[in-house]
Formats: structure tokens, C-alpha cells, sequence
């Protein structure tokens, strides 16, 4: 069936909104009706879609009215695998497989909530999703859906208002007024250059000609983050609405989502999810009876933490090697197939349906004068609760730390906060009360990036740590430009030195020049913020490179020093 009208889309909201409305309402138990799996990657991994099966079997069995979903990525990867019962919303965590036929029993059946499978803080259980603060104190607007609706069927995304953004815009707005909803909304690139989401948009539009292209950027490859693997995971629908205001704005009528072949789940939902849209007509000819068209296909990328610059991935979804190459021109000029190319992350794009539908006030009105809306972190290392949270822009570093990521484990202290990944820095723990945006980020050295949050203790080595990252930007460097092939290499072995107790003081002004030579004069983002985990070390913890140079000694014990 192909939907031609908003009544169309009216219509399957209508039908099942009841259902999806039932998962919203908090702490208040009744007989069963609804249990929700998730089952994205991280879940995946510890056995949640063999619990999803094992609970229709004894749904069935035991002849229960009661239903059994899957969905995306809650968030609170920790505490996986995740249950929730509805009504009521009651948290199960680390359910294992041979506790479904108890659980069944005695929550499903008889209605009795299972005490030793409530999430726990210290000796309190907490029975209800919704008073967990991991949950209570973030802000979902791109996180809305995961861990709610099924990623696989898109008539529950229809009943969260999905398409409706695409609907309101193909019935009333000019391609220039899309544009300026976005670029009034203060939408920033979420991939980690944060460039204006409207101006870019206004450049593909200016462009001439009829041939212009959407691609979504799913080439998520810095080391502990998995923002955009997740929205894929449980949200897929979102990302594709968003892709196709975009196409209405510029001009395109045809897209590409340029995925990593490592996220296989990922990849399957957003084929089921085009497969779907072309199927009611929301993607595909003349969408929802209009006239404009816009199809979407998905090419697969190898792996490379180069492709995620723009140039390098336009390369590589052409079939070439995936390099960068000099700017200008820009891609919104020249892009894939040397046509005019709009190329935005999966978060950007997920955040658009949402500010049609609510307004670019509505989203300006979250976060800070230059950094607006949510941010979407994955949060990992020494910390209570890992996983996935969504906060506004400007709330404390520390905040999301400690009140959302519930501190470090017990006995231990927090040394910093590793943010932006390999291209991002250490933010040291005196200096947690800084807002998170863009401007007070670049200020500490570090950037906002994708969004990948490392938190370290006592017992992790900077020293250490800036090998690391280097070591890794020196094997993904694609090798084209000089400063950043030969550079990282030789910053990496002065660090492999100096964790080796064979450094020197002259070694630290040699970090310091080339980690600047590197900067200035690397071709691509790459190997332009590589350096930014030296110099950000150097800068908080030089006590620490002292100590291995002068002492000999590793201050966190990781280093295994030779005394010289």
C-alpha cells in the first residue's frame, strides 16, 4: 500500500499509538500486556535475542495475552541485557536466559515483580525505568524511539509522529523555508566539526544543476563510540525522514548512507527500514503524492578512520582509494560524481524531523547562545554506568559524569575525561564544571567530536594514554600527506620512548614542534587534530611525562619502565 495523503499517515498512527502510548506511562503496575528486548549490538552480545525468543515461546506456551518486542538500544549498555514490562515500565537488567521461565511465571503470569533482577543502587532496587536516574536526568530528542518502538516495523515509528515532519514539509514549505527552520534552529554538524547544518544546506541549494546528492556519514570509527550505530540500531526510520527534508531542500533526488560493513545489524535495519519506506511510498516517486522523489541506497565502507572526512568517504563510496583531497572545492560544490553533495552525519540528520515538527524555537531554546539542542554521548571506561546518554548542550561535564554516569567505582578517583576521541583531549577532573559546547571545549583544548566520552582514574598513565591515540592515528593515516605519515610516526616513537624510560627533556620540545607541524600542515581533519591527545597531556599532566623522563617512574604503575 502507498500513502498519498497525511490521512494515510493519520490513519496507522491512530492504530497503534494506543500501544506505544502504554510504554510512556510510569510506575504504575498492571497485568502485563507488553515486554520490550533490546536487542542492539551491545545487548545482542550478552544473549537478549535469545531471551527475546525464549519469551515468545513462553508467552505462547503459556497462552498470554501479553506481546513481545524488540527494540533498539536503551542506552544502558551496563546493565545489559535489558527487559522492560509494561505497564509500568519495570526494569529488568542482566537478565540471563535461563531466568526467562521465572521471570515469565512470575511477572507475566502472575503479576509479581521479580525483586533479584530490579536495577540496583547499592542495597536500593529500583523498580521503574523512569526513576533510574541514568534515565531520569538525560533529555532524549534523537534517543527518543530507541529502547521503544521495534526498529523493524514502521508503522510504530509512523505512531511517534515518524514521517509526519516529511509530510508537513511536501504539503506547505518552500525548499527555502526548510532551510531556514534548520539554520534557525542552530543545528550543528554532530560528526565533529560542528559547522552550521542550514548553511550548508544553503550551499548545495545555490548550486546549479539538476543532479545533487544526500549522503548520510555512518562511518563511525573512533575508538569507544557508538552514538550512530545505535540511532541506526533502533531508530533507522528517522535517519532516512531526516535525509529526505534535506533532498527537499537542496534540490537531490537521490541518496546514499555511507555505513561500515562492521555494523552489521545496523546496515540489515536501515535495508529493512528503505525497504519499507519504498514500500508506502516514502521513499521512492512522487512521496506521499507530491512531486518530489528521492530514493536512498547504502554503500558500505571498509573500515578506515580516514572515511569519515568528507573528501576520503565521497572516495571511497566511488570505488577509489580513500583518500582526502585539497578544498576547494567543497563538497556542496563538487561531490560525489562531481556533483553538488550535502554530507551529514546520522545524528544531524536524526535531529531534523523533530525540529519540524516542534520548531526551530523549540530547539534553540535547549543549550547554550552558540551550541544548540542535545548531544548524544557514549560514555565508557572507569565509570558506574556505561552507555549511551543524551544530554543538552551546556549541562556540566561533570553533571554527565557523576549524575548521569554515576562516578567512578568505588575507592577509585577520576583523573579526567578523554573527549572526542582520538581527535579530542584530556579534560583533567579540576575542570569538570566546564559546560559542554563547542566554544568551552575548544578552550581546554579538546572538541566536542562525535561524542565519545572516556573516563579514567587513578590508575590510568596520560603518558600512556597519548601513545595510544597516536599509535592509533598513526596506523589509520592514509598515508598521502607527509606530516601526517611521517609525523604521527615519529611522535609515536618518542612517546614509545618515554613510556620506555629512555626519554628525555629534549624530547618534550620535539613533541610540542611536531605535534604543531603536524597540525598546520596535515591535508585532512585526520591528521590536523591527531595531535590534540600529546599536546593536551602535555599541557594537564606534564608532572606525569617528567616523572618518566627524570624518575624513571610510571605515577599509575601501566608503564613498564627500563631504568637507565
Amino acid at each position: 500500500m502507498s500513502l498519498t495523503s497525511l490521512t494515510d499517515l493519520e490513519g496507522i498512527r491512530a492504530r497503534h499509538l494506543p500501544r506505544i502510548e502504554e510504554r510512556l506511562r510510569p510506575g504504575e503496575l498492571a497485568r502485563p500486556s507488553q515486554v520490550l528486548v533490546c536487542t542492539g549490538t551491545g545487548c545482542a552480545s550478552s544473549g537478549s535475542v535469545e531471551i527475546y525468543n525464549a519469551l515468545r515461546q513462553e508467552v505462547r506456551e503459556r497462552g498470554l495475552d501479553v506481546t513481545v518486542t524488540r527494540t533498539g538500544c536503551f542506552g544502558f549498555c551496563g546493565a545489559g541485557p535489558i527487559v522492560v514490562v509494561h505497564p509500568g515500565a519495570v526494569l529488568y537488567c542482566g537478565v540471563k536466559e535461563d531466568q526467562v521461565r521465572h521471570l515469565a511465571e512470575r511477572h507475566l503470569e502472575k503479576g509479581r515483580v521479580v525483586p533479584e533482577l530490579l536495577y540496583r543502587e547499592g542495597e536500593t532496587a529500583r523498580s521503574f525505568l523512569f526513576e533510574v536516574p541514568f534515565f531520569a536526568r538525560q533529555h532524549r530528542v534523537v534517543l527518543e524511539n530507541s529502547g521503544l518502538i521495534d526498529p523493524e516495523d514502521i508503522e510504530e515509528y509512523i505512531a511517534r509522529d515518524g514521517y509526519f515532519a516529511l509530510a508537513h514539509v511536501l504539503s506547505g514549505m518552500t525548499p527555502e523555508e526548510v532551510t531556514r527552520t534548520v539554520s534557525a534552529s542552530g543545528l550543528r554538524g554532530r560528526g565533529g566539526a560542528g559547522f552550521p547544518t542550514g548553511r550548508k544546506w544553503a550551499f548545495a541549494a545555490v548550486e546549479p544543476g539538476p543532479k545533487k546528492y544526500i549522503v548520510c556519514n555512518a562511518d563511525e570509527g573512533d575508538p569507544g563510540a557508538f552514538m550512530d550505530r545505535s540511532i541506526l540500531e533502533g531508530n533507522p526510520h528517522a535517519v532516512l525522514e531526516g535525509m529526505a527534508i534535506a533532498a527537499y531542500a537542496v534540490g537531490a533526488d537521490e541518496g546514499f548512507v555511507y555505513a561500515r560493513i562492521e555494523y552489521p545489524l545496523a546496515v540489515k535495519r536501515l535495508e529493512i527500514a528503505i525497504r519499507q519506506a519504498r514500500k508506502l511510498g516514502l521513499l521512492g516517486k512522487d512521496i506521499l503524492g507530491s512531486e518530489f522523489s528521492f530514493d536512498v541506497d547504502i554503500a558500505l565502507g571498509a573500515g578506515a578512520f580516514v572515511c569519515g572526512e568528507e573528501t576520503a568517504l565521497l572516495n571511497s563510496a566511488m570505488g577509489l582509494r580513500g583518500e582526502p583531497r585539497v578544498r576547494p572545492p567543497f563538497p556542496a560544490q563538487a561531490g560525489l560524481y562531481g556533483k553538488p553533495t550535502v554530507i551529514n552525519n546520522v545524528e544531524t540528520l536524526a535531529n531534523v524531523p523533530a525540529i519540524i515538527r516542534r520548531g526551530a524555537a523549540w530547539y534553540a531554546a535547549m543549550g547554550t547562545e552558540r551550541s544548540k539542542g542535545t548531544k548524544i554521548f557514549s560514555l565508557a571506561g572507569k565509570i558506574r554506568n556505561t552507555g549511551l546518554v543524551e544530554v543538552p548542550m551546556g549541562m556540566p561535564l561533570g553533571s554527565l559524569v557523576y549524575d548521569i554516569g554515576g562516578g567512578p567505582p568505588p575507592g577509585r578517583r577520576i583523573k579526567a575525561v578523554q573527549t572526542g576521541g582520538p581527535s579530542g583531549g584530556a579534560v583533567p577532573a579540576d575542570r569538570l564544571d566546564v559546560p559542554i559546547d563547542y566554544e568551552s571545549f575548544r578552550e581546554l583544548g579538546t572538541i566536542v567530536g562525535s561524542g565519545g566520552l572516556i573516563v579514567l582514574d587513578d590508575r590510568d598513565c596520560m603518558v600512556d594514554l597519548a601513545k595510544f591515540y597516536m599509535q592509533f592515528a598513526r596506523d589509520e593515516s592514509c598515508g598521502r600527506c607527509t606530516p601526517c605519515r611521517v609525523g604521527t610516526a615519529q611522535m609515536v616513537e618518542i612517546l614509545e620512548r618515554i613510556t620506555a624510560g629512555a626519554g628525555t627533556l629534549e624530547d618534550l620540545d620535539e613533541l610540542d614542534a611536531l605535534a604543531g607541524d603536524v597540525q598546520e600542515a596535515s591535508l585532512c581533519g585526520l591528521g590536523q587534530t591527531a595531535a590534540n591527545p600529546v599536546l593536551s597531556t602535555l599541557r594537564y599532566f606534564r608532572g606525569e611525562y617528567l616523572a618518566h623522563i627524570k624518575d624513571h617512574y610510571c605515577p599509575a604503575g601501566v608503564c613498564n619502565l627500563r631504568v637507565h
